[in-house]
């Protein structure tokens, strides 16, 4: 793009001043109605939120310029979607995919020292409710809109060569039909029936647990579970803590790569780390992913607490089967409603 060439901004793209008003406003128009959802996709194809953002912010440009073009021969949201969907492609041949365990490195042993954070970005960031924007889904989705942004599913699809994992969402989770997703990739409906195929068989050996609704569980015991570990963190009570956790629960701290499996690994994590002491802690209730979640504060020694981590934890009807500790910078907090301070 040349210097003299404005970018588009997502979720609101301006065409350059120059161009006819009636292409202009009919492009931001068609921006701001379908941004949420084109950058929700974009999450779901690479595991990002800051990826999902330059990717939809590409996508734009590249339709901008191609808007005069366009030909009524499909919709535009289905033309859209097929160029942020080829942006998503080209980021996501070069650069790995995101994990919610750090590839290589087994569990901790709890009496190590915390490793240092990790300077390459391998973590799947969490996605703030605002972004889980309600979708126009096709009849052909099998998952819902919350299983569609559940951090299992996300994590397990990120095993996926790019082309597969493009089409199980958008036959899946958009519900497009077979023909649609052909004409979003160019290709065949038997390559689309074939790349779904082996998409569907490799979630169903290697990861059979994301292809599994989220847990449902009767009212008022998901909210007393909660209960419960919110408790169990801000009073610092091990034995509560060891009592909603399941014997096989991880917990896992991006960006730092130390990771600690089963209970007695993570009860002792927290007796011994500097977070720990009842009264240092609050949680705070969000929600991230379409699940309950909770942004962590610590106290300093002004009394004040001050935000440094995000809690997703994962409920199953034996308890808490993972604890994902997203340790943000407080700008990146905000974005989950959290404020800055919190009075001592």
């Amino acid at each position: 793009m040349s210097d003299h060439e404005p970018a588009p901004a997502p979720l609101g793209a301006k065409a350059p001043a120059a161009e006819p008003a009636g292409d202009r406003e009919a492009f931001e128009r068609l921006a701001a109605e379908l941004g949420p959802q084109l950058r929700l996709h974009c999450y779901r194809m690479l595991g990002s939120l800051h990826d999902a953002e330059d990717a939809l912010q590409e996508g734009f440009i590249r339709a901008w310029r191609a808007f005069d073009g366009f030909e009524e021969r499909g919709t535009r949201k289905a033309w859209l979607y097929k160029i942020v969907t080829n942006v998503c492609l080209d980021l996501a041949a070069r650069r790995k995919p995101r994990a919610l365990l750090p590839e290589g490195i087994g569990p901790s042993d709890r009496t190590a020292p915390l490793s240092p954070p990790s300077p390459e970005p391998w973590w799947l960031e969490p996605c703030p409710e605002a972004w889980s924007a309600e979708e126009a889904v096709g009849p052909e989705a099998r998952l819902s809109r919350r299983e569609g942004v559940a951090l299992a599913f996300l994590a397990a699809i990120q095993l996926l060569p790019p082309r597969q994992r493009a089409v199980l969402l958008v036959r899946d989770v958009l519900g497009w039909s077979a023909e649609e997703t052909a004409s979003l990739l160019e290709v065949t409906t038997s390559a689309v029936n074939s790349l779904l195929s082996r998409a569907r068989a490799t979630l169903e050996t290697e990861a059979p647990l994301a292809r599994e609704a989220p847990w449902q569980p009767p009212d008022g015991e998901a909210a007393e579970l909660l209960a419960r570990y919110v408790q169990a963190w801000e009073a610092n009570d091990l034995t509560l803590l060891a009592a909603v956790l399941r014997d096989d629960a991880f917990l896992t701290m991006p960006p730092v790569p130390t990771w600690y499996a089963g209970r007695e690994a993570i009860v002792s994590f927290a007796a011994h780390k500097p977070c720990g002491g009842a009264g240092r802690l609050r949680l705070l209730p969000v929600r991230a992913n379409g699940a309950p979640a909770f942004v962590a504060y610590r106290r300093d020694d002004d009394g004040a607490f001050r935000p440094i981590g995000l809690h997703v934890p994962s409920l199953s009807p034996g308890g808490v089967a993972a604890i994902y500790v997203f340790l943000l910078p407080a700008g990146e907090l905000e974005r989950y409603g959290a404020p800055a301070l919190l009075p001592g």
